[in-house]
């Protein structure tokens, strides 16, 4: 148990921190989207996913970023809120490393993890690292029903 909250507690301050090595760097991520270029509508790429997933907002990704990601999330009016780093459970056993993960240099609020046991996309466990850039209120306001306040 204490391995498994270092680790992630480990993982989370350092997807917490800008990133901006080779090719993966995502600086140029705009603030409203969508973001364009190679990024694509995740509900696009994989049959049965809602457009907007409560929780988490409207996902984009680049194709060749699967499946860690990041996948970059937008809010309801579209304006970026975080972005999201799905880990396998399998590569984290295997102790896998993750270099050069693209991260949108913004300021981070702060930063979620949680245990996902599969869905469509990406159906083995997996833990999302989610890197929030607005507060906790505004993320609790992604799940709930649209028009709600």
């Amino acid at each position: 148990m204490l391995k498994r909250t270092l680790l992630a507690a480990v993982a989370a301050t350092v997807l917490s921190l800008p990133v901006c090595i080779g090719p993966s760097y995502a600086a140029d991520v705009p603030e409203k989207g969508p973001p364009g270029g190679d990024y694509k509508k995740v509900s696009d790429l994989v049959s049965g996913l809602p457009d907007f997933i409560p929780g988490l907002g409207t996902l984009y990704v680049r194709p060749s970023a699967l499946p860690t990601g990041p996948y970059l999330a937008y809010d309801r009016g579209q304006h970026l809120v975080g972005a999201v780093y799905m880990v396998p459970m399998k590569d984290m056993q295997d102790q896998k490393d993750f270099k050069r993960l693209a991260s949108p240099h913004r300021p981070v609020d702060h930063v979620t993890v949680d245990f996902n046991p599969g869905h469509p996309g990406m159906a083995e466990p997996h833990y999302h690292f989610t890197v929030w850039y607005v507060s906790e209120k505004k993320v609790d306001q992604l799940a709930e029903a649209p028009g709600r306040k």
